[in-house]
This record gives structure tokens, C-alpha cells and sequence, in this order.
């Protein structure tokens, strides 16, 4: 007994080691989506266009998921020109920090799901959760969704990362 309950242990531990291992590892594509979406929020620190249009597939939405102000669920869109054009012509600091991202990739789609704060001029604006979807497309992943919900409640305004 004492041989076979030494082995049980061993692969039990063994067992127990291996996600932990597997958890640390990142695949090229996880770090090829995680690096789009800093050169999306670094695109609007630096209000750099290429940067901020080059993240975006040509049939990209950008939506806020929120409340109307009778507190009524409401979805509105912005279109990805407009957001880029609302960056470039701001002459506000714009500086929006995700921490705890979460990725899943199945073949050629790929999910984000980023806590973050929002500072305008240092200054803590709101906090929400990006949700993001990429597509693998010849050029590499690109962003074809992003929806947002944005909430002064609940959220840590020293949390920058």
C-alpha cells in the first residue's frame, strides 16, 4: 500500500502542477491580441491615427452598453471614424488603463474581456469593462467589436493596472 499511495500522491500532484505551468505560458496569438489592444489604448494617449485605425477591421463596431437617463438599458453606437476623429481633435489627456484581462481564443475568434479606469487630464473620469472581439484575418487579429460599459460606482480610481 504505502508504494501505490506514494504514487497516487506524486500524480496527484503532478496533476495539480500542470495547469499552473500552462497558466504562465502565453501563445503567440494571445500575446499578438494582447499587443493590439495596447496599441489601441496607447494610439489614444498618443493620439497617433495609425495607431488607433489600424487596430480596427473595415466592418468594426464600437458600442456603450448602459443606461438611458431614465435608467432605461440602451445600446449606442459610435462610428469607428468618429471615434478616432473625437480622439485626434481632443485636446484632453486621454489616458485608459485594463487590468485582469481575460482571453479566449477559438481558431480565428478571439474574446477580451479588460476591467478598466479612465483618466481624462489625470483626472479619474469612470470605470467599466471592455469587452472585445477579434477576428484572425491574412493581416493579423484586428478588432471587429468592441462594447463598453462605463459606471462611476464600484470603481477603484487608484487602480492603474
Amino acid at each position: 500500500m504505502r508504494g501505490r499511495g506514494m504514487w497516487t500522491v506524486g500524480l496527484v500532484l503532478a496533476g495539480l502542477s500542470w495547469p499552473l505551468g500552462a497558466a504562465g505560458q502565453m501563445s503567440a496569438d494571445e500575446a499578438e491580441i494582447r499587443a493590439v489592444v495596447t496599441t489601441l489604448f496607447d494610439g489614444m494617449r498618443e493620439k497617433d491615427g495609425g495607431k488607433l485605425r489600424g487596430v480596427w477591421h473595415d466592418d468594426a463596431r464600437l458600442q456603450t452598453a448602459g443606461l438611458d437617463q431614465d435608467g432605461v438599458p440602451r445600446l449606442s453606437s459610435t462610428p469607428i471614424d468618429g471615434f478616432v476623429a473625437g480622439v485626434l481633435g481632443s485636446e484632453a489627456e486621454l489616458d485608459e488603463v485594463t487590468f485582469d484581462e481575460v482571453v479566449q481564443i477559438d481558431g480565428a475568434l478571439a474574446t477580451v474581456w479588460a476591467p478598466y479606469n479612465l483618466f481624462v487630464n489625470g483626472s479619474f473620469q469612470h470605470c467599466g469593462v471592455d469587452a472585445i472581439q477579434f477576428v484572425r484575418t491574412p493581416d493579423g487579429w484586428k478588432i471587429f467589436q468592441l462594447t463598453d460599459t462605463r459606471k462611476r460606482d464600484g470603481c477603484d480610481p487608484e487602480r492603474r493596472g
